[in-house]
């Protein structure tokens, strides 16, 4: 296992995860395979062939030489025609071709950890997110199993999983996000703070604070004035931060307080997890 403890949460996190997918997919009829998911275009197949190609790239496997269709409406730009040539090329591939080569490619991945010599701070080069440190990596990677993990639960009807260590990971993701997403991406007013109060079974108050540069920053200190306040439980809040729900489908369970044309810049500002 790799020397670095500061590691360790992350591998325990994905190894839960993922192998929690393998488990959910296990027992599949082909029928089941085909369920639709809340990623837009994909299915419970293209969810877990997404999953083995996004871990067949962090094991520096070829990727594979594919042409797409023109007809998937879902496929609008260069990243998300780089994520699908991964689904599209096994979606024809049967259950259990599916199971194995998921099972197979978990094998390989947690040999590949146990090996693992770099060091937390060591860059790791991805063609999606640049470059970046493992510990960064390992926490993206644990990001983005568990909110495939969390698709499939919803396609399945299997619900689980919200407060997992994997859970915890995604909810640091996703609060290291809101910075930019509030103050660049919406353009929240200067000197303005932005409040995401969460509950449930992970819960959270954190103000988003945006200086007189037009800088975000974030913390856990509540706001007397904010120009929003966001009210959710986690597993809304963690579908529309990760781009898999829109706010007027869950209106009923996302409360908004505040400048509601902020708020719907801040929404829209969320991005599609991959």
């Amino acid at each position: 296992m790799t020397e670095h403890p500061s590691l360790q949460p992350y591998i325990a996190a994905w190894t839960q995860s993922i192998e929690a997918i393998s488990e959910l997919v296990s027992s599949l009829v082909e029928g089941e395979w085909n369920r639709p998911t809340e990623r837009t275009g994909w299915s419970v197949r293209d969810i877990v062939s997404h999953v083995i190609g996004d871990e067949c790239e962090a094991l520096g496997d070829p990727r594979p030489i594919h042409s797409l269709p023109r007809d998937l409406y879902h496929v609008v730009d260069e990243t998300t025609r780089y994520l699908e040539v991964q689904v599209d090329v096994r979606r024809h591939h049967t259950g259990p071709e599916m199971t194995g080569e998921l099972e197979y490619t978990i094998i390989r991945r947690m040999r590949q950890i146990r090996n693992e010599r770099r060091g937390p701070d060591d860059l790791v080069t991805h063609p999606l997110h640049g470059k970046l440190p493992l510990t960064a990596f390992m926490a993206q990677r644990v990001f983005s199993v568990w909110t495939h993990e969390q698709d499939l639960r919803r396609a399945l009807g299997q619900p689980g999983d919200l407060a997992s260590p994997a859970a915890l990971v995604a909810r640091d993701v996703l609060i290291q996000r809101l910075p930019k997403t509030v103050a660049e991406d919406a353009g929240a007013p200067k000197k303005s703070a932005v409040v995401f109060d969460i509950s449930g079974p992970v819960e959270f108050l954190r103000t988003v604070r945006v200086d007189e540069n037009g800088q975000g920053s974030v913390d856990g200190s509540p706001s007397l004035g904010p120009v929003v306040t966001f009210t959710s439980d986690w597993e809304t809040w963690s579908r529309v931060a990760s781009g898999r729900v829109r706010a007027r489908r869950v209106a009923d369970k996302l409360k908004i307080e505040g400048d509601t044309e902020l708020a719907g810049r801040i929404l829209a500002a969320f991005p599609v997890a991959y």
